[in-house]
């Protein structure tokens, strides 16, 4: 009989405020509002695929935060043990705000972070019991945002990747790097910290794999690889980091051709059991890219609970990000996974 998938994340979801019709910040007079955040954009679309989802995160317990949270509710995502902080235990008592400027044409998509001091990083971590939180899940999704955010919030990713593996959750990890939170070598030294404890590895930086771990002038093994590598490249780096870090099952990839701010191309490569898989090319004109890699993670995860064959995971995750291009705000609301399967085999026709 095949166990039930139960989904857990954790991070932080933040206010999402947008100009409209492609305006920039210093001359919009409105803003559109909606909600966002790595972890809580993967709940949220596997959610929406049918997968039982449950996020975990710390917002004030304020008007900000419950629409936070009711927005995920709406989306069928469990959160139930979301923390409602109060001023006492986060004294700054807010929620992270970011804007975005949509890209138009040769113009690129902009994002400003407001989210310091967010009631995530304020909190006390130590009250939280992570065994029984985890307890009853299959799978644990974290991501290398939420680790930059606080030193308490470095030590929650770490800690629930160490006791998910204790209780034998899958555990999928994604990078996402972002430059205006921590310096690239934190990132690498915290991130390749976690490499132990992953199952299921999204993307192949920030972390060092260092040509000669006594000599680190030697360079990394992934240094001259090219941002857009061709497969056997590809194949190279993944054999490499799953002969270090045995325990993982799967490496999954994006690769993005920007075009323009409008129009980028994409491809997935997957490497399972012992081979690198690589998808179609997909281009596209975008609506809104933001939450594009979060979409492949669902697509990825949402694929590998269901038992795809390997190429048609890197298929299934790739589209899920295309089709995620077409749609407004963070998350993927896409319902319907025959929708991402026609994409995958590049049906566009009209469905009646």
């Amino acid at each position: 009989m095949q166990i039930e998938n139960k989904f857990i994340t954790i991070g932080e979801i933040m206010l999402r405020l947008t100009p409209p019709n492609y305006e920039k910040i210093r001359v919009t007079t409105n803003f559109q509002a909606s909600y966002g955040g790595s972890e809580a954009n993967i709940a949220l679309s596997l959610a929406n695929l049918g997968v039982d989802s449950t996020f975990f995160s710390v917002v004030p317990g304020n008007s900000l935060g419950k629409s936070a949270i009711r927005m995920l509710r709406s989306n069928d995502v469990h959160c139930s043990p979301v923390i409602m902080s109060t001023p006492e235990e986060t004294p700054t008592y807010r929620l992270g705000t970011y804007y975005l400027e949509t890209g138009y044409g040769i113009r690129p998509s902009k994002v400003t972070y407001d989210r310091k001091h967010s009631a995530i990083t304020e909190y006390d971590f130590s009250q939280v019991d992570l065994r029984k939180l985890l307890s009853g899940y299959t799978w644990l999704h974290m991501s290398g945002i939420t680790p930059a955010l606080s030193k308490s919030c470095a030590k929650l990713t770490l800690e629930s990747m160490k006791i998910a593996k204790e209780l034998g959750l899958t555990v999928s990890f994604d990078g996402n790097f972002r430059s205006t939170l921590w310096t690239w070598e934190e990132a690498r030294d915290f991130c390749t910290q976690c490499l132990p404890y992953v199952d299921v590895l999204l993307g192949i930086e920030p972390y060092h794999l260092w040509k000669d771990e006594e000599d680190h002038s030697k360079g990394d093994v992934k240094d001259g690889i090219p941002l857009q590598p061709e497969l056997e490249q590809q194949d190279a780096i993944n054999r490499e980091f799953v002969k270090r870090y045995p325990g993982i099952r799967c490496i999954a990839r994006h690769v993005r051709y920007a075009h323009s701010g409008s129009e980028n191309s994409l491809k997935a490569y997957l490497w399972y059991d012992g081979k690198t898989y690589e998808s179609r090319l997909f281009t596209f004109t975008i609506l809104d890219r933001v939450g594009g890699g979060d979409a492949f993670a669902s697509g990825l995860i949402y694929a590998m609970m269901h038992d795809f064959a390997p190429d048609e995971m890197a298929g299934f995750a790739v589209a899920s990000s295309v089709i995620k291009h077409t749609i407004r705000g963070d998350g993927n609301i896409t319902d319907d996974v025959g929708s991402i399967r026609n994409l995958m085999n590049m049906n566009y026709d009209i469905k009646r």
